[in-house]
């Protein structure tokens, strides 16, 4: 049996081994094939009012259970032509089941890393890594055609991930999570369902494995096929069910939640200055000062730019937990920053870090807002709340000064809109990575996605970079 970790470093980035294109720039995703209503994306399953699916495609005459998946025809689809073949085969159909294996390490938004696909006749797997420039021309006509049922379980990230990744839009879904709730079962998961109604007992080996491992073990594709296999079964079984036992109204019920999933648009997380780093997970909890604040601040977007430049989780550049307690301690000096770090991580530089902790610190306009803020969050105030009251004036003070080896240029107290640029040398066998490493500094955030940034070395422009070679 092949356990693969959530987190296995020895797996190369899907993204340069397969070529795929992310757009991690700090801007709204757009939505390019919907229809829009002056700048709003219209979402095709708003035409349909969602009691028009209760009934569409209608039950079959007899609900019986599925062959088992060993004698089930298979196919793992890992090329165009498999695509098409797959595309033919749902056009055939009247409902599919689906489900997505989803991967967020290593990438700033995450990506679909396997797409499973169930009718009552076949089951495939599709591999979405190297199928990226494809699924969307192949499937999308499948997905929104709105007079075919598409059954999933907790379908709210799928529906975004088809979006993000493959801009498909679902018509027509039905989400046995969402009918589990309806009936009031004692618990809503897929593994109970199975185990419910089909007596199949989930493997839970690989519910946390790294889906991005190529080839992939059959025993994780048997895994896999378990999500969609046994769904169309277990929709036919709850939908008789309702209908018998809990009437009309709730089948109604659920068509209206698994609709209200359905249309949801996925937002790409967008960077704003004034507020993002208050979302830290345990900010609240860190009963951190003003000056401390300013540093946590400067820190999180650093983290942000880098992420988004390298097409990195945040996680990976700076944990949370490092975040904050370099913020706490506000080493002045690298050895006192390496205590705290412990471990290398690919893109941190010390000299950096140390010179940014500096920089925020010594910003005074701003530590007193952050002195107000940080007895906001002492007193337990709802950060959403604190949010709402930020009113930032959109102004830094210019850091006067030279940093060491590097050197502050276009200093500008009182213009937000000036930026400067500076590059520095990192000092020798700090980095583990050897190449050269991109710092994106921008304070406003890309093409207008929430204003600008925290206090950091500013570029001029929008997508100015700026390159700290490792020594």
């Amino acid at each position: 049996m092949t356990v693969v970790p959530f987190h296995a470093s020895w797996i190369p980035k899907p993204q340069d081994e397969f070529n795929i294109q992310t757009d991690n720039s700090n801007t709204p995703f757009t939505h390019p094939w919907l229809p829009k209503y002056g700048s709003q994306p219209i979402h095709p399953a708003t035409r349909y009012n969602p009691l028009d699916f209760a009934f569409l495609p209608p039950l079959p005459s007899h609900v019986t259970k599925p062959i088992s998946i060993e004698t089930t025809p298979f196919k793992l689809v890992e090329n165009v032509a498999d695509l098409d073949y797959l595309a033919t085969k749902l056009s055939e159909v009247q409902e599919f089941a689906v489900d997505l294996e989803h991967n967020s390490y290593r990438s700033f938004q995450g990506f679909t890393c396997l797409m499973q696909i169930s009718t009552r006749y076949e089951d495939f797997v599709v591999d979405t890594l190297k199928l990226w420039d494809d699924i969307g021309s192949y499937l999308r006509k499948v997905f929104q055609d709105p007079f075919k049922r598409k059954i999933m379980h907790g379908a709210c990230n799928d529906i975004k991930w088809l979006q993000r990744d493959f801009n498909i839009y679902v018509c027509n879904l039905f989400d046995t999570m969402q009918a589990s709730k309806v009936m009031d079962l004692e618990r809503n998961s897929l593994e109970f369902l199975l185990k419910k109604y089909c007596g199949v007992t989930a493997n839970k080996e690989y519910q946390t494995s790294d889906w991005r491992i190529r080839p992939l073990p059959q025993d994780m594709i048997k895994y896999a096929r378990e999500d969609t296999h046994y769904l169309l079964y277990i929709h036919d079984v709850m939908k008789t069910t309702i209908l018998s036992k809990y009437g009309q109204d709730s089948l109604a019920d659920v068509c209206r939640l698994s609709h209200n999933i359905s249309v949801r648009l996925y937002e790409k997380e967008v960077f704003n200055k004034d507020v993002s780093y208050l979302y830290l997970y345990g900010l609240s909890e860190a009963d951190l000062d003003g000056k401390q604040l300013a540093v946590a601040c400067a820190l999180y977007e650093w983290r942000d730019n880098v992420a988004r430049e390298e097409d990195e989780s945040t996680g990976y550049v700076l944990p949370n937990k490092v975040l904050l307690e370099i913020a706490k301690k506000l080493p002045n000096n690298e050895e006192d920053l390496m205590r705290i770090v412990k471990c290398k991580h690919d893109f941190m530089d010390f000299d950096f870090i140390v010179k940014l902790i500096e920089v925020a610190v010594d910003i005074e306009s701003c530590t007193a807002k952050f002195k107000d803020l940080s007895l906001q969050l002492r007193q337990r105030i709802p950060v959403s709340e604190i949010a709402r009251k930020v009113q930032f004036s959109g102004k830094w003070i210019g850091v006067k000064r030279r940093i060491l080896n590097g050197r502050v240029e276009g200093e500008d107290e009182d213009s937000f809109g000036e930026f400067s640029t500076v590059s520095f040398e990192s000092p020798k066998g700090l980095s583990s990575s050897p190449k050269s490493t991109t710092f994106l500094s921008d304070h406003r955030g890309k093409g207008g996605g929430g204003g600008g940034k925290a206090p950091c070395v500013k570029p001029r422009h929008s997508r100015k970079v700026v390159k700290v070679k490792k020594g």
